[in-house]
Order: C-alpha cells, then structure tokens, then sequence
C-alpha cells in the first residue's frame, strides 16, 4: 500500500502538490464518471461491498484513474500493492507475487495488485503477471493513458473488465477548483472571491480535462499573485503557459486523426484534409507515415480516375526526402490538396478484391494454350501459341479474342466510373466490348 496506505497523512502536509493533497479518498467525493461510479452501477456495488474483480481503468490524464485506485485501497480488506510500470519490472512482479501466494497461504488474504501505466509494460512483463489474474492469486486494477485493444495484451484485457473514464467536464473542473480554492486544510484555504470566475473558467479550458493540471495551475497562480485581491484571466495567462495539444504517436488518437485526414481527402473536402495534416506535422507525427497513407490513398481511392495522383503523391516523398523540414512540409500539403480534390474511384482498388475472391474460388486454371509461348517445337506440336493474333497487326491495335481461362472468359472484374480518366477508359472498354461482341455473333 505504498502509494495509499498513509493517505489522510499525505493530504495534511502543506508541502504537498494541491493536486496530491486534494485527491478524493471516497466515492462520495470524486467528480466526474457518474455513468461509471452511480448509485447501483457495477464499478460502485464491487468497491462498496469489496468485492472489486479485474479491472483496467482507461482514459486521459487526470480523469481520475489514480483517485479510484486509492479509493479502492481505502475500501478493501485485501493487501492492496501499487507498482508503476515505469519504474517496475518482471523482477519486481514476480516478488509481488511471491508475497501474494505467501498472503493467501497463511493468512487467506487476497492482494490486489495496482498496476499504473500498465501500457508501458512490454508483452513479457503483462505475461509475468497473466497466469496470476487467471487464476485469482492476483486481483489486476491497472490504470491506462491509451486503448487497451492496442497497448494491452489480449489475454490480459480478455480477463478484465475495461472501464472508459471521460475528460472532466467544464463544470465539474470548476467546481474542484473552488473547492481546493477554499478547503482549509488540504487547500489554499483563500477566499473564493479571490479568483474571478472568468478566470476559473479559462484555467478549467486550458486544462483538457486534466484535473492534475487545473490544480497545478491554479496554485501557481495564487502563490504568484498572492497579494493580489482578484486574480484575473489575464493573471492566469501571465502565469499559466498554453498546453500542448493531447496526442499519442502509437495510440489511438493517431489512429484517429489519420483516419479523419484520410475520410477528408475521400469526402474531397481540402480543407478538412490540411487541418488534419497539420494536427499530425504539428504534434511530430512520422511525415513518412503520412506519406505512405497518402500513396496508398492515390491508388485505393483515385485510381484511373486520376493517374497523376500517384505521381503527385511519390513526388511529395521524394520532394520531402530532398528538402526535409521545414521547406519540405510544403510537398506535403500540396499532395494532400491535390489528393483530396482528385475525381475519385475505388474500381481499382474493387477489381482488386474481386479477382482475390475469385482465383480463392476457383484456384488454379490453366493458361489457355493460344496465349502460351511455343519455346520448343514439342510445345508446338501440343498447341502452344496456336491460333494467336498479335494486336498490332490490327486495325487500333485491337482484335477479339478470349485471354482468361476458358471458365471465365465472361469475368468482368474492373468496371471504371464515369469520374475523370475513367470516362475515357470506360468508352475505349465498351467500345471493344462492342467489338468482341459482334466477332462473336459472327462465329456463331
């Protein structure tokens, strides 16, 4: 019970951070994640009644997923043990876990074992612990920035329930800055006219939802502006620098916002498509990722349409590979506009998915004999290359005849839209179509 065990202790010493002396210590007390922690909900019987199972508590920073865990330690009858994946490794588990047997050996006593940033810890350091949860020895609250589905082991979340906790609202910020505004204790013990609410207001946006910097924000602006009657919003900007914009390299908000760059640029709406561009450049994204996205974009969903998509997609990496940052950024963009105002088809991209399923379906058919090269006169003799027109020996470079296999020649696997280039592939396809047709009617 590192963390938790002398809680009431912790929250009376001045020199404490307000965000650390201010952490709630019951269920009553927690703001915020009612569809979570209501009268009757599942998460709230389980502490209640100590009966808490496996769980992953997920959701941004300073949503309360540590104030739950300490809940839950001041709740439980069971040894409740916190670790940091940050700081821990298998070592350390596995001497939790000795502990843990040794506990239920001779005392019955369960442990439930508080695993924080459980994200950061690698496949084999979830594994040391996995049997464990299994088989009840351990109890798992593990506490996470980033979805489980990507940063989690499946056989690790599939033995927890996941419970999504929400940004703070404006409102319930707020109201946990007044309180440690004016709580004489573990607060700031000020008055709560000593801030205007304009400027509460602005520190409570700032913030994100993060309660842990709201608290930390407002005490760097009283103990600065300690002499001042008001605080103002013009106080709070002096004091407070602007946050960085919330995103993750490796989870799901990048998954996120290069789903939206991509639907954009498919939606044809440019605008949308370089805000969301410059959301990912501005928070260091992989420009190079970005880059493949948009390669693979030009084929799957411009295709023929546009044949210079794809150009003007390879052109932006080779340009940006030349020139870098910042200069090369620019090629970027210019892709992503082109991209995004194209003429749009997926018939490539559909072809491709039709003739998968179909050579699936009907696995290997041989090469029609009149399409095989005769290299040998006892490959002649057996009909290879018989029967062969060479198109250019004919009028616009085309004469009919059959190149599937004989039990497909009526396949038709790409069907070009009438966007852009397709237009014209599709009038030059009719137009032999047309042909192949009347030569047929005419063997007939």
């Amino acid at each position: 019970m590192e963390l938790f065990e002398s809680q009431t202790d912790k929250n009376a010493l001045p020199n404490r951070p307000l965000a650390d002396r201010m952490r709630p210590g019951c269920l009553d007390d927690v703001v915020g994640q009612e569809h979570l922690i209501a009268k009757g909900s599942l998460l709230r019987e389980a502490i209640e009644n100590d009966r808490i199972f496996s769980i992953i508590l997920w959701g941004p920073p300073g949503c309360g997923k540590t104030t739950l865990a300490g809940v839950i330690a001041n709740a439980t009858r069971s040894a409740f043990v916190e670790i940091s994946a940050v700081l821990s490794g298998v070592k350390e588990i596995r001497a939790i876990i000795d502990q843990a047997k040794e506990r239920q050996t001779l005392y019955k006593r369960r442990t439930i074992l508080f695993v924080d940033e459980i994200h950061r810890f690698n496949k084999a350091q979830q594994d040391a612990f996995l049997h464990h949860v299994e088989n009840g020895l351990i109890t798992l609250v593990g506490a996470t920035t980033e979805n489980p589905s990507f940063e989690v082991i499946p056989a690790l979340v599939s033995r927890c329930r996941v419970f999504a906790l929400k940004p703070l609202s404006r409102q319930g910020m707020v109201f946990i800055l007044k309180n440690a505004l004016i709580h004489t204790r573990k607060g700031l013990s000020r008055n709560e006219n000593t801030i205007s609410e304009e400027a509460l207001n602005h520190i409570a946006d700032v913030s994100d939802g993060d309660a842990r910097i709201a608290l930390t924000n407002l005490e760097t602006a009283v103990l600065h502006f300690k002499h001042q009657d008001v605080i103002t919003i013009g106080d709070i900007e002096t004091a407070i620098e602007k946050k960085a914009l919330l995103y993750d390299k490796a989870g799901e908000e990048h998954y996120n916002l290069i789903s939206a760059f991509i639907k954009s640029m498919r939606g044809s709406d440019p605008d949308a498509a370089v805000y969301w561009l410059e959301r990912m450049m501005a928070a260091g994204d992989d420009p190079y990722y970005i880059l493949r996205r948009m390669i693979r974009f030009a084929t799957e969903d411009i295709g023929l349409a546009d044949p210079g998509a794809l150009t003007m997609a390879l052109n932006a990496g080779e340009s940006f590979r030349i020139l870098g940052h910042p200069e090369g950024d620019d090629a970027l963009f210019q892709a992503a506009i082109y991209l995004a105002t194209a003429p749009k088809s997926n018939a490539v991209y559909m072809a491709h998915k039709a003739v998968k399923k179909r050579v699936r379906e009907t696995g290997y058919q041989p090469v029609p004999l009149h399409i095989r090269n005769a290299h040998t006169k006892l490959m002649a003799s057996f009909g290879y290359g018989k029967g062969y027109r060479y198109a250019h020996d004919h009028e616009n470079a085309y004469t009919p005849q059959s190149y599937l296999p004989d039990n497909l020649e009526a396949d038709r696997y790409y069907h070009p839209t009438g966007r852009g280039y397709e237009k014209m592939i599709q009038q030059r396809l009719d137009a032999w179509y047309r042909i192949k047709k009347e030569a047929g009617q005419k063997n007939r």
